[in-house]
């Protein structure tokens, strides 16, 4: 062991045993461990942190079936099956909306609507 270890080891016992640790939230209660194991090992982390962040994978989901959506109406000939494809995408966009403002997210703001333009040109290229 090196002399960081040897010294973070020595203080975090010292702390224990002044009962530093005794107040903090959950203590004497069992982990909460998620099961993480349909997630591959290397996108865990980046998991995790959009979890953290609030983004859930039925968000995701959405977001991707927008814009495929979007792309099939962009090359929709059929008038009557580019209707039905604007009806889906309004569903799903109005589901979408409903899923931030769970979270209070504001998509009205005119910073969330520039900062949404951004990315939509990026991804589209």
């Amino acid at each position: 062991m090196d002399l960081s270890t040897i010294l973070s080891e020595e203080k975090i016992k010292r702390a224990y045993s002044d009962g530093e640790f005794d107040h903090l939230p959950g203590f004497g209660k069992p982990l909460q461990l998620e099961d993480l194991w349909s997630v591959p090992e290397e996108l865990r982390m980046a998991y995790k942190l959009m979890k953290n962040a609030g983004y859930t994978q039925e968000e995701n989901q959405l977001r991707n079936e927008m814009m495929t959506l979007d792309d099939l109406i962009r090359n929709c000939q059929d008038p009557e099956e580019e209707q039905k494809l604007r009806k889906k995408l309004s569903q799903k966009l109005h589901r979408f909306n409903g899923m931030l403002s769970k979270r209070r997210v504001n998509t009205n703001s005119s910073i969330f609507k520039n900062y949404e333009q951004k990315i939509f040109n990026k991804m589209n290229l």
